[in-house]
């Protein structure tokens, strides 16, 4: 299990919850979910698809510092500004020494939620006892173990004011089954809601994908897109208006574009930098 490197997480779902104690409460956090493989003298660094993603982060080599066992951490690999943005940009960086200085001006925090492997194979251990075992270690710059909480509607609560990504909600006896998405693993994502013009659309198999837009000083600006299926009232509204010139300032890409008159309301988990919808929907 420690030397193949080839485990792949346990994955979340995300469905209704009744908050009860039945279940642990963390804060879900926006970067790189990784396994990390330490021991003494090395670290091996994989994404949730099994990348080595090992020469990305050069800081993480500090975790070998803590432990004096072979172990196996699950985890969220987070910007110190925990802006997503920041680990996407590092992801694209192909020089070593580009790495290392960017890692030196903008460095990751590996933030851990489960130890899955000490020595043994603690996979089929309850969540609680796991937990226990990842307590012996201790925080460091680069390696802070997720902190639990017993309330999580008031956690979620708290996070939506801070604006943070979610919750995530975990069975206290659940065991760990790598690559597999469980409903002993719950995840209740902070999403925003606001209102956006249609600008325009794109053809595909089932449906169209809706051109976003927003007007800022009275010039309408791309945000993103969504898809809805031809059985979705929208479909047909949209297709109805006629084909006009393109009012985005800001999107010379294909599409049919419309007057922006319709109007409609959009979930998304944040904006980036550039004001684009991530993970936009309706």
């Amino acid at each position: 299990m420690f030397d193949k490197k080839n485990i792949l997480p346990m994955l979340l779902q995300e469905v209704p919850i009744h908050f009860s104690n039945k279940y642990l409460y963390e804060i879900k956090f926006d970067g790189i979910r990784a396994i990390i493989y330490v021991s003494k003298s090395n670290i091996v660094i994989k994404s949730r698809n099994n990348n080595d993603l090992t020469k990305k982060f050069p800081e993480l080599k500090a975790i070998t510092n803590i432990v004096n066992k072979n172990c196996i951490f699950d985890g969220e690999i987070i910007s110190f500004d925990n802006k997503f943005s920041s680990i996407q940009k590092r992801l694209r960086l192909k020089n070593d020494l580009v790495i290392k200085d960017y890692a030196l001006e903008n460095p990751v925090i590996f933030i851990v939620f489960d130890i899955i492997y000490e020595n043994k194979d603690l996979t089929n251990k309850p969540l609680l006892d796991r937990k226990k075992v990842l307590d012996k270690y201790d925080d460091t710059n680069y390696f802070i173990k997720s902190k639990v909480y017993s309330d999580g509607e008031k956690l979620f609560e708290r996070v939506k004011k801070l604006g943070l990504e979610g919750i995530v909600a975990k069975e206290k006896n659940s065991l760990y089954y790598p690559n597999t998405r469980s409903n002993e693993l719950i995840k209740l994502k902070n999403y925003q809601t606001d209102s956006f013009y249609i600008g325009g659309y794109i053809k595909n198999k089932v449906g169209i994908s809706l051109l976003l837009g927003e007007f800022r000083n009275n010039k309408l600006y791309y945000v993103g897109k969504i898809s809805v299926s031809k059985t979705n009232d929208l479909f047909k509204q949209v297709l109805s208006k006629k084909v006009s010139n393109n009012y985005f300032v800001n999107y010379q890409e294909k599409g049919i574009f419309i007057k922006p008159s319709i109007k409609i309301t959009v979930n998304y988990l944040e904006k980036t930098k550039s004001n684009m919808l991530r993970h936009p929907f309706i």
